[in-house]
Parts: structure tokens; C-alpha cells; sequence
């Protein structure tokens, strides 16, 4: 809004021309103010309401000449002076200074002691333009604003830091059965606290104390005690030394027809996950396609997908190193010893090098695929704009004092056991998690996936730390967003954690010269110990069962042999990165893409250049909010060393995720393991290769490679859920690119992907695009490497279901019902 007019506008009121009126008049020109001087009283009340001027000087000099007081009065009697500026002129004395009250109480801003210097009235001029009209011209749009927010139908309310009401509109106190003006200075009774809402409060307040908006469902008391159920919208408002002083709701009252209290309801029901299930299965049912879409004959599913390993021998992503590894591979075969060596240098510094970015051709017969392509792999298209795109990441800064943390996770509520049971399987559904859990997943299988891991043990930290952790890290995820919120990021860490379990990744525990105290399988014994491999007491009774469940270790003794035969890939400092990263690969994730921030100039993309915004700010935001209070602090009891090692690999995977660099990991991926794994498997020396398979993947560069392309498989594995999962992230990834299109046409800015219209977008379509370019080869090269049949049964029958669909011509999520 405008606060400033063109010109201001100054009444000058002196009974005569003296040196005082004439340095304001040359003032008022200096300045560039309009100026008006009137002489006889009786004439400045009709100047005023003629011209309504924004500073008026009268002179105070001579009460016998004019009465200045009572002309103020007369002035200030007329609501139109409200936002006016008003100065008495007064006399210079040597006697006791006087007290400003009689101006005051007369209607006047301020005085000024008479000099009739240019710069001094120049100077006071200056003063108030920039200080009390100012001020007063705010206060004059706030009339517009507050009548707007008078004629609201939406139900707004403005409460103190402490909750306390400062103001509500007629619709709001209308809504909650008040009369006007009896909220003021009051507190809304609330429902009485219950399990579920002491819940829900703590994720609002975990939101709000740290400046983030809240929207969801909500329940109060009406003033005749009905229970009402609302949408509201909670804003804090940051005030004077940048805490929060007030706290703006916005408020809608559910009605039958409202579908977020349908979602609400259905969370808040006591339905248990079988049925839940089951509806699941029902809605399978309800379309005849559906099944047969998704059952083709093997022989149909055979043209999908062929032998992982015979697939990876005759991959070719066309990146330029590509087709340089496979020339020296071919002059390697024909040349002698010497040079075959020098090029196997050579190779493995091609291999260690960026160099696999891969070069596209435009496909003009498949718009979805150019628009993926470039939406996901670009950062945008650097145009100008006067739009600016600005994320509330500057609030993010504060965490909370007091942290609330959830409940035990011995004590979790029964329904959140049950969806959590089978959680070790691929098929855990996330969605179950989701409605039992309030959208609060991600804390409920944060803390469930890192016990089983033994993840505070590594980190030496406690218990109601990691909590504190989950929470404050789930707390800055956005809810409103359709796909990139803490649903997508639990579904992320579930993924990852099923990938380390695979036979090929395992972690093995670190040999006796490596065990630190933090480690939490095996641990160095007192000396004169009759076993150089013994669990602690303390950690006995922990790890037992989870060590034979996960690892299929015992207990007692682990002898040099035992260890010497189970050498897997990654460390267990690997493992923690790749949980941690995971937790936190997109938090607060604003719900829009790279180009997006970019094209409008947010102040992510100007702080990150431009280059991997969203990721760098990912990453950079999780050490922060970890950081910034010992409470939620993982790190704060591991050695210096450890933790830099542990921090590098949790940035390096979170990076991993951005889409610019996708052909390049995959590219690296298979020449620098598939390949090289084929090729020494094909000998047929199964224990020498063994041994040489796991030399080689053990290199760091090797363990980076794989835990890239483990978080990357995580990341985008919605492909291979289930049919209904796919078809339900599907529903959300599609909503949450709509939704970006959309803001952008309202902005004027670049259209990143234009097929993403909801009124014309295939997605159907859209997903065959994305699994053909993205998916197909990168989950062959990791099935070649990790052995997922179930996974890529799952792909080809998604891929073959979404295939039916287009080949209807339909462009929805599902077919029409039978």
C-alpha cells in the first residue's frame, strides 16, 4: 500500500507576514511542499476541510492576536483532522521552561521554539515529514485496512502474544455468537484438553514459536458453549525487537461439505489400519480397469523389463565420457601390458572426475518429457522480473526454548503401533502412518527406524534428544504442501532404511581397532576379558534381539573369522549419514521447484547463486535448527573429527538429491560399479572376485557413489510402492506442479513445465515421461547392484497401469467407475 501523497500540503497561520511565516514559506519550497498562509482565524477551519493540509503551523506568539489554542480546538472538533499534524510556534524566553501540557491538551502534536533560520524551519519541516506524518499517514491507510477487514465474511481475529483478543471482526464475532466489542481483552474457552489435542496443540505451538504459519483443523467453544470445528490459519507477527507480538487467525467454520473436514474426520477416526486397508483394497475393487491394467500376462511384462544385469551390460546413457570409457575399454582388449595399464589410470581418474552429464535432444513428440527434463534439471530461466518470490525462511532462525517433545516411544498410542508394524517391509504403507499420526509421521518412524538402527548410541546421545530433534526438524517441514512435506521425507527415510537392510549394503561392525565408545554393537573389553569381542551390560538387553533381527548376529564372542567373512559395502558412519540425510533431505521445503525460485528472485536463489538452491538450503538449515539448542542437539556429544566426517556425508547425499545432476550420478553409478561388478562376475572365480567386488567397492569414492544413488532411489522410489501408494503421490506431486503453475501466471513469470495445467495436463502421461527418463535405468543399475525383484515388479505394473490409462485417452488418476 501507498502510504505518501505526491506533495504534502502546509497551512501556515500568522496574523502577520514576519520573519517566522516567511523562513517556513522558503522552507516549504526547499522542501517541495505545497503551502498555504492564511492571516484571519475565521478562515482556517473552512482552508481545512477544503484542502484537508497534512502539517499545520500556528503562531503561539501573541495569545492577545490570536488565540491558537482555541483555533486548534476548533480544528481538532472535526473528524478530518484526525491524521493532521498540528505545531504551535512559541516565543524564545530566558525565564523557566513551561510545560508543553496546555498544547497538548489543546490539540497540538508539538511546539516550536520561534527561529526564523531557512534550515531550522528546513530542518523541522524534514523532522516531521519523515517522523509524525509518517506515522500519521499510516495510521490513515489503516483506515482502509480496517474497514476491509470490518467487511470480511472470513472471521478474523488478532490476539496478543499471550492469546489475549486485540481485536476480531463483525464475521468473527458473528461465528462465535459474541456482540461487538465483547471479545476485546478476552480469551476463547477451549475444548477440554484430551490426548489428541494436547497433540495437536503441541505441532501448532511448535510452529508458531518459531514464526512459521500453522493451518489445519481446529476446535473451540462458541459463547452459548457449543463445540465448533474450524479451518483456521494461525500468522505470527513479528513487532518491536523482533519477537512475536501478535498472532493473526484467519477462520473458516467446516460445514458438511467441507473436504478438510472430511480428511479430518477420517484421521481423527478410530478405524484401525486393516480396515484402513481394506479401504484401499474396496477402492481397487470399485474400477474394473484397475486390476487388469495392473495384471497384464507375463509376457506383455516381460517387454518392460529384461535381466538387470544383461540390461546394465549394453546401458549406454549418452554422456560424452560414456563413449570415451567404452573406446579405451575397446583399445584396451588389443594392447599390450604397458598400455593397458596406463589406461586403466587413466580410467580411474575419468571415473573420480565431474564429467557424466549427460546431452539431451529435444523430443517434440513428447512434451511431458521436455517439460521434466528441463523443470527438474535446470535452474531455471534466469529472466528478470520485477516478481519476487520471498520464502519466511528468516524466521526459521529461532528455535523454540522450550521444546515439546512427544510421547516415548514405548508409550506410542496403539493405532500408531499398529501402522507401524510392518515397517522392515516395502509394502508399509505411509499413508496409515499419516492419518494416525495427525500428518505427523515422520517423528513416530524417525524414532522407531533409529532405535533399530541404533542411531543414539553412535551419536552418544539420549533418547529425549532425538525426540527434540524429530520434532523440531518435522515442526519445519510445511504441512500445506500436497507432496514435499514431512509425509514425503518418513517415506524417504522408510525407503532408506529398507536399501541398507539389502544383503549387498549391510553394515558390518567396525573391527576392534576402530570401536569407539559410541559404537553400539561391539565394544573392546577390560583387559584380562576372556572375549575380544563382548556386547556391554548396558547394552545388552538393547541390542540383542535387534542385532539377530537386523544383522543376524548372536551374542558372546564374535570370533576374527566371523568378521573376516561378512564384509559388506558402507561403515556404520555411512548408515547414520544416510538416515540423518534422509530425515531432512527437503525440510522446509516451500513447495515449488529450482527454476521457480530462481525466475522470481527469492532470496534462496540470490543467497545460493542460483546453483542448487533449495538442496543447499535443505542441508545448510538442518545443522541450524540442530544447532541452535542443546535440547534437539544429536551432535554436541561426538568427537570433532567424527562429527565432520558424519556432517560432509549428510550434505553430500542431500545434494544428491537435486535433479540437475541426476544422469550424472546414475552415469557414475554404473561405469564405476555396474560395470566393473559385471565384468569381474563373468570370470567365474567366485571367492578371488568376492575379494576383489568388495576391495573395490569399499574405496571412498565407491561408498560416495552408492550412498548417492541410495538416497537418490529413496528419494523418487514412489514409482515402485504399491499401485495405490504410486497412484496417491502421483495425485500429490501433480497437485503441488499445478500449483506452481499456476502462481506463476498469476506473477507473470516463466512457465517452467506449461503441461502442468490442471485443465489440460495428462498425468497419466506425466508419469510415463518420468519413469521412462528417470527411473527405468537408475532402478536398473541399483537392482543390479542391491537385488529389489519386488521393487521392480512394482514399477512394471505401475508403469503398464498408467500405460492403459493414456491409451484410453483419460487424463485422470484413475479410470471412470465400472
Amino acid at each position: 500500500m501507498r502510504f505518501h501523497p505526491d506533495q504534502l500540503q502546509v497551512l501556515l497561520v500568522f496574523t502577520k507576514e514576519d520573519n517566522q511565516c516567511n523562513g517556513f514559506c522558503r522552507a516549504c519550497e526547499k522542501a517541495g511542499f505545497k503551502c498555504t498562509v492564511t492571516k484571519e482565524a475565521q478562515a482556517v477551519l473552512a482552508c481545512f476541510l477544503d484542502k484537508h493540509h497534512d502539517i499545520i503551523i500556528i503562531d503561539h506568539r501573541n495569545p492577545r492576536q490570536l488565540d491558537a489554542e482555541a483555533l486548534c480546538r476548533s480544528i481538532r472538533s472535526s473528524k478530518l483532522s484526525e491524521n493532521t499534524v498540528i505545531i504551535g510556534v512559541v516565543r524564545r524566553t530566558d525565564r523557566e521552561e513551561s510545560s508543553v501540557m496546555p498544547l497538548i491538551a489543546a490539540g497540538f502534536t508539538r511546539r516550536y521554539v520561534e527561529n526564523p533560520s531557512l534550515m531550522a524551519c528546513y530542518n523541522e519541516l524534514l523532522q516531521l515529514e519523515f517522523g509524525e506524518v509518517r506515522s500519521q499517514l499510516k495510521l490513515r491507510a489503516c483506515n482502509s485496512i480496517f474497514t476491509a477487514l470490518e467487511r470480511s465474511q472470513e472471521a478474523i481475529e488478532i490476539t496478543s502474544e499471550d492469546h489475549i483478543i486485540q481485536y476480531a471482526n463483525p464475521a468473527f464475532e458473528t461465528t462465535m455468537g459474541y456482540q461487538s466489542g465483547e471479545l476485546i481483552g478476552k480469551e476463547l474457552a477451549e475444548v477440554p484438553i484430551n490426548e489428541k489435542k494436547a497433540d495437536l496443540l503441541d505441532t501448532i505451538n511448535s510452529c508458531i514459536r518459531i514464526g512459521k504459519e500453522w493451518q489445519g483443523i481446529y476446535h473451540t467453544k462458541k459463547k452459548n458453549g457449543d463445540n465448533v470445528q474450524q479451518n483456521v490459519k494461525i500468522i505470527p507477527v513479528i513487532g518491536q525487537g523482533g519477537k512475536i507480538r501478535h498472532y493473526v487467525s484467519i477462520i473458516r467454520v467446516c460445514n458438511g461439505s467441507n473436504k478438510a473436514e472430511k480428511i479430518t474426520e477420517c484421521v481423527q477416526s478410530d478405524t484401525h489400519t486393516d480396515n484402513q486397508s481394506g479401504k484401499h483394497k474396496d477402492r481397487r475393487k470399485s474400477s474394473l480397469d484397475v486390476r487388469t491394467l495392473a495384471s497384464r500376462t507375463s509376457e506383455v511384462g516381460s517387454q518392460r523389463r529384461h535381466s538387470s544385469m544383461a540390461r546394465i551390460h549394453s546401458m549406454t546413457i549418452e554422456a560424452p565420457i560414456t563413449k570415451v570409457i567404452n573406446i579405451i575399454n575397446a583399445a584396451q582388449e588389443s594392447s599390450p601390458m604397458p598400455v593397458t595399464e596406463a589406461l586403466d589410470r587413466v580410467l580411474e581418474i575419468l571415473r573420480t572426475t565431474e564429467l557424466y552429464s549427460p546431452q539431451f535432444g529435444a523430443k517434440d513428440d513428447d512434451p511431458h518429457a521436455n517439460d521434466l527434463v528441463g523443470g527438474l534439471m535446470s535452474d531455471g530461466l534466469r529472466r528478470l522480473s520485477g516478481n519476487e518470490y520471498v520464502l519466511s525462511t528468516k524466521n526459521l532462525q529461532q528455535v523454540p526454548s522450550s521444546i515439546n517433545t512427544p510421547i516415548s516411544l514405548h508409550d506410542v498410542p496403539p493405532r500408531i503401533a499398529r501402522a507401524m508394524e510392518n515397517e522392515e517391509y516395502w509394502d508399509f504403507n505411509i499413508f496409515e502412518l499419516e492419518a494416525a499420526t495427525h500428518k505427523r509421521p515422520l517423528i513416530y518412524l524417525g524414532l522407531k527406524m533409529f532405535a533399530r538402527f541404533g542411531i543414539c548410541e553412535f551419536l552418544n546421545c539420549s533418547e529425549p534428544t532425538l525426540r527434540s530433534w524429530l520434532q523440531i526438524i518435522e515442526a519445519n517441514y510445511h504441512s500445506s504442501n500436497p507432496y514435499h512435506n514431512s509425509t514425503h521425507s518418513a517415506d524417504v527415510l522408510h525407503a532408506t532404511a529398507y536399501f541398507l537392510c539389502k544383503e549387498r549394503i549391510k553394515v558390518c561392525p567396525a573391527p576392534l581397532t576402530q570401536c569407539r565408545g559410541h559404537w553400539p554393537y561391539w565394544w573392546p573389553v577390560p583387559p584380562g576379558s576372556e572375549s575380544p569381542w563382548a556386547l556391554t551390560g548396558s547394552l545388552r538387553s538393547s541390542f540383542e534381539a535387534a542385532g539377530k533381527r537386523r544383522r543376524g548376529y548372536g551374542t558372546g564372542s564374535f570370533t576374527e573369522e566371523r568378521f573376516q567373512s561378512r564384509k559388506q559395502t558402507l561403515d556404520p558412519v555411512d548408515e547414520v549419514a544416510a538416515l540423518i540425510a534422509a530425515t531432512v533431505h527437503d525440510v522446509d521445503h516451500p513447495g515449488r521447484t529450482n527454476s521457480f525460485l530462481c525466475n522470481a528472485g527469492s532470496e534462496l536463489a540470490v543467497l545460493y547463486n542460483d546453483t542448487a538452491v533449495l538442496e543447499s538450503h535443505h542441508a545448510a538449515l538442518a545443522f541450524q535448527l540442530t544447532a541452535r539448542d542443546d535440547k534437539c542437539n544429536i551432535f554436541k556429544n561426538m568427537e570433532r573429527n567424527d562429527y565432520r566426517t558424519l556432517r560432509q556425508a549428510i550434505i553430500d547425499m542431500v545434494l544428491a538429491t537435486e535433479m540437475t545432476k541426476h544422469f550424472e550420478h546414475v552415469n557414475k553409478f554404473v561405469n564405476s560399479i555396474n560395470k566393473p561388478m559385471a565384468a569381474l562376475e563373468v570370470n567365474g572365480e567366485v571367492n578371488r572376485d568376492e575379494e576383489a567386488i568388495n576391495t573395490m567397492l569399499r574405496t571412498p569414492e565407491n561408498r560416495t557413489l552408492i550412498k548417492r544413488m541410495l538416497i537418490k532411489c529413496a528419494d523418487v522410489s514412489n514409482p515402485c510402492r504399491p499401485l495405490e501408494q504410486c497412484i496417491e503421490w502421483a495425485a500429490r506431486i501433480s497437485e503441488e506442479y499445478f500449483s506452481q503453475t499456476d502462481e506463476e501466471k498469476r506473477k507473470d513469470l516463466p512457465v517452467v513445465m506449461p503441461v502442468f495445467d490442471r485443465n489440460t495436463c495428462s498425468i497419466p502421461k506425466s508419469q510415463i515421461s518420468f519413469i521412462d527418463y528417470f527411473i527405468t535405468d537408475m532402478f536398473d543399475a541399483w537392482d543390479a547392484f542391491v537385488d529389489l525383484p519386488e521393487l521392480m515388479q512394482h514399477l512394471d505394473n505401475n508403469f503398464k497401469y498408467w500405460k492403459g490409462l493414456d491409451e484410453m485417452k483419460l487424463r485422470s488418476l484413475r479410470p471412470p467407475p465400472e
